[in-house]
């Protein structure tokens, strides 16, 4: 048993000895590993601190010189503060210098001023006694001129007095008489600048109108198309237009007469479909007239809302464009009536920019001056007439509506306006190529000119030149003076401005001429 158990013994003591051993190792290493984790901690702590103090060297080397860019700056400032307060207490002392001077001159200027109020005074009592010796001498010389003439001084004084208001008419009115040709003269000078100014800032063209349109055909078999069976296309088109169809020998063409423009160019347009359709028959040619007829009110429509756009006149009631718009298809005197009455609203424009009246009431009355020639052939009476009371039922303003009425003299001109639109209403008519007349009216306007002037007393011959716009009269130098042509000048011109109705203006001219002949034998 003992010998058994003494391997066991002997390993348990190496057992035993083994872990404590193992211990002791353990230990002796944990003592070493902790001693290592403080001397580390220590270098850490140690060098912590010396990269501290150098931050802290550093910040405090950073501070100071913060710290001395800021002095600096603040120096700087304080210093050119300071040289802006000695430039100002500079300029205050100049400044000071000069109002002193101003000053001592004020009081040399006032020292003077005293020294001339005392001259005056002293002057003024000197007029004072001759005026009392001259009233004396003048007193004297009345007695004495009185008992010499024998009448007394009231008699005198009125003889005087009467004398002097003769004179004094007398040069009244040949100063007034200067006054009137002087302004007569700058009148007419600035008229005819402003006319002149309108006339070249403004310059359209011209294409003569004319009351018959033609239609072209593709060819002469479209004629018999057009009449239809026993005439009854033709007499459909006629009735649905109200415009008369005129087939004769011209090759390849019908012409369209009517006096209404808008109707023609309703009859125009539905033919030019019907041919370039080919199906011609009452019942198509009713169908065409009315689309063509809706789509001409939009014309219509657009094209004067394009006026009223381009003249500058907003606000305008619809009716009244609509009733503008018409006027694109009517003419007066071969002159589109839509285009003349743009040139007026410009010319009106132009003018009242130079006279410093409202410029766009102007235009707007030249716009709408002829709005009566749109409905003058549905309504009786003047276009002028017609047309101011169109004006003044769609609320257009009064002077607006006067202009209108008054722009050929129906009614009496009131205002600068008024005379505006009659001036740009003959301006645009009388442009050569603006408007054409028939040969006989042409004619008869000229002997109208002629035996106007023929008729009065002393007239031997005149004649109507340039196409009626200059009248020249030969009178008889026994029968009228040189005082009297004048006034035969001025009545001629009143009687063709009462008798005939012309565009623009007609010139006058009275030429006496005294001849001597004699004859050497």
């Amino acid at each position: 048993m003992g010998i058994l158990y003494h391997p066991i013994v002997f390993l348990c003591l190496g057992i035993c000895a083994g872990l404590v051993a193992g211990i002791f190792l353990r230990k002796r290493f944990i003592e070493g590993h902790q001693n290592n984790i403080r001397a580390q901690s220590k270098q850490i702590i140690e060098n912590a601190i010396v990269e501290a103090e150098q931050l802290k060297k550093e910040a405090l080397l950073q501070s100071k010189e913060e710290a001395y860019r800021v002095k600096q700056a603040l120096e700087q400032e304080l210093k050119a503060e300071r040289d802006e307060l000695k430039d100002e207490m500079r300029q205050l002392n100049k400044k000071r210098e000069a109002l002193k001077q101003e000053w001592d001159g004020y009081d040399v200027k006032n020292a003077e001023l005293v020294a001339g109020e005392k001259k005056l005074r002293q002057r003024e009592v000197e007029i004072e006694s001759k005026l009392k010796d001259v009233d004396q001498l003048v007193d004297k010389q009345r007695y004495e001129m009185a008992r010499i003439a024998g009448i007394s001084q009231e008699e005198a004084k009125k003889m005087l007095m009467d004398s002097l208001e003769s004179e004094a008419r007398m040069d009244a009115a040949k100063r007034l008489v200067k006054i009137e040709n002087e302004m007569k003269m700058e009148a007419d000078r600035k008229g005819k600048n402003i006319l002149a100014l309108a006339i070249s800032r403004y310059a359209g063209d011209y294409v003569a109108d004319k009351t018959v349109s033609m239609v072209p055909l593709p060819n002469d078999e479209m004629k018999g198309r057009i009449i239809g069976r026993e005439g009854r296309n033709i007499r459909a088109i006629e009735a649905a237009t109200g415009i008369d169809i005129i087939i004769d020998d011209t090759p390849e063409a019908v012409i369209l007469s009517g006096f209404n423009p808008v109707r023609r160019e309703i009859a125009r347009l539905a033919l030019l479909q019907l041919i370039s359709d080919g199906r011609i028959h009452p019942g198509r040619i009713e169908e065409v007239v009315a689309k063509v007829t809706k789509e001409l009110e939009i014309t219509i429509r657009e094209a004067g809302e394009q006026a009223t756009f381009d003249v500058g006149a907003h606000g305008v009631h619809v009716e009244l464009i609509n009733i503008l718009g018409r006027l694109k298809y009517r003419t007066s005197y071969g002159q589109n009536v839509l285009q003349h009455s743009l040139e007026v609203a410009f010319l009106c424009g132009i003018m009242a920019a130079e006279l410093g009246i409202d410029v766009k009431m102007a235009k707007r009355a030249g716009l709408l001056h002829d709005i009566g020639k749109a409905v003058d052939h549905e309504v009786e009476g003047s276009h002028a007439i017609i047309g101011r009371d169109l004006a003044k039922k769609y609320g257009e303003p009064e002077e607006v509506v006067y202009a209108i009425g008054a722009h050929h003299e129906d009614l009496p001109p009131q205002s600068v306006l008024d005379i505006l639109v009659q001036s740009a209403d003959a301006l645009s008519g009388a442009r050569p190529g603006a408007r054409k007349e028939m040969l006989q009216s042409y004619v008869k306007r000229l002997e109208d000119l002629e035996n106007i002037a023929n008729a009065f007393n002393g007239v031997e011959k005149s004649y109507a030149i340039q196409a009626g716009r200059d009248l020249r009269i030969i009178v008889d130098s026994k029968k009228i003076k040189d005082s009297d042509a004048m006034l035969l000048c001025q009545d001629i011109a009143k009687a063709i401005e009462t008798q005939l109705t012309y565009p623009g203006q007609i010139r006058v001219t009275v030429i006496r001429e005294t001849r001597a002949v004699e004859y050497a034998r």
